[in-house]
């Protein structure tokens, strides 16, 4: 058909043309709606791509935190292990330290006690003693000088003298003749036969050494003015504590007399106070307290004023040749019949024996201390 005929024919229907416009425009709306649809499915797109980009970005540095995070942790696990056996060292090291400080405590504690030993022998064999131990005393008299008004002091010697002595263990016993001889005879011998009740007992003899002793004299002054105070501590400033004890000591009601002098030292709480006639130290020594005034009274300690001086030290080692000592016995009776039957033995002459003046037999399991005098008296 040519465009005449079409225009003709659309003249001829124009209804016809109509709808086709209507289709027209609604396939170009649906275009629109379509290009619309398709940027934003672009737009979309795009910002899906972007944070797939995003994404793929932090999942890397995130994997990248990871495997530092792994590389520090293993980095650390290794330090720690190297640093475990570092402390394993160190630990293994201290405690071989500390066993050779045991091992070297140990052989200076065994050198100590060996040189303490060693000590205690040559202080026996050199008759040297550190300490003088607690011994009887007896009073030999006052030496009298001739009496002077100037004479402030009471003078006194004692005599001392540290008995010798052995320690008797058990299965032994210490035997003392009364004449030398016998005791000879027994130790010639290189054993006894001592009788019992069912059976015979072989004992032996053996000498006495006795360690060094010693013997020397105390000189003791002691003070007819002055005592000694003590507990009297600084309540006052110095002068005013030496003022108030002169005072005090000062009043005859209370048993003081006349004060000569007063020295106090502070730092002890101690003082020296000096009389003018002789008679009040000894009083007030013998009560012990006195009352001073300090503000309050205040109860002080009173002693005499003495000082000593050791002179005649000597030291001897006696040899008792009429006592034996007997080991080796056995506990085949009571101690007193056993002690009996030891005593009859030995006083038999048949047995070499003779008159015995004293015995002592110890039983197994206990241990005495036999002290010997000069007359070689035995005491248990």
């Amino acid at each position: 058909m040519s465009a005449s005929q079409d225009d003709t024919a659309q003249m001829m229907n124009p209804q016809l043309l109509s709808e086709d416009e209507q289709a027209l425009s609604r396939a170009r709306a649906e275009l629109e709606q379509w290009k619309v649809k398709v940027e934003k499915a672009d737009q979309e797109k795009s910002r899906l791509t972007l944070e797939k980009l995003d994404t793929d970005e932090t999942k890397k540095k995130a994997q990248n935190s990871t495997a530092a995070i792994l590389d520090a942790q293993a980095q650390l696990a290794s330090d720690s292990e190297n640093k475990r056996k570092e402390i394993e060292i160190q630990l293994q090291k201290i405690d071989q330290e500390n066993r050779d400080l045991r091992n070297k405590l140990q052989r200076l504690d065994e050198e100590r006690k060996a040189k303490k030993a060693e000590t205690q022998t040559l202080q026996r064999r050199f008759k040297i003693r550190a300490e003088i131990p607690e011994k009887r005393v007896k009073f030999s008299g006052v030496e009298k000088a001739e009496e002077r008004e100037s004479s402030t002091d009471t003078e006194g010697v004692f005599t001392i003298t540290q008995r010798p002595f052995i320690f008797l263990s058990g299965g032994e016993a210490l035997i003392t003749f009364e004449e030398e001889k016998v005791a000879q005879q027994i130790l010639r011998m290189a054993k006894c036969s001592v009788a019992l009740d069912r059976n015979k007992m072989d004992i032996k003899p053996f000498c006495l050494n006795l360690e060094p002793s010693v013997k020397f004299e105390v000189h003791l002054n002691v003070s007819k003015k002055t005592v000694q105070v003590s507990q009297a501590p600084p309540v006052l400033p110095e002068e005013r504590m030496k003022d108030r004890l002169e005072i005090s000591f000062s009043r005859p009601s209370r048993g003081g007399g006349e004060v000569e002098k007063v020295s106090y030292d502070k730092n002890s709480g101690t003082a020296e106070i000096t009389f003018l006639n002789t008679g009040v130290a000894e009083r007030l020594a013998l009560r012990g307290k006195y009352p001073v005034d300090t503000g309050r009274e205040t109860m002080v300690d009173v002693n005499p004023l003495y000082n000593y001086r050791l002179k005649k030290f000597q030291t001897y080692c006696g040899t008792p040749k009429r006592s034996i000592l007997l080991r080796g016995i056995q506990d085949a009776m009571d101690e007193e019949d056993l002690q009996d039957h030891l005593e009859i033995h030995f006083q038999k002459p048949s047995n070499y024996g003779g008159e015995v003046e004293s015995i002592k037999y110890v039983s197994t399991g206990n241990e005495v201390k036999a002290f010997f005098s000069e007359d070689v008296g035995v005491e248990a």
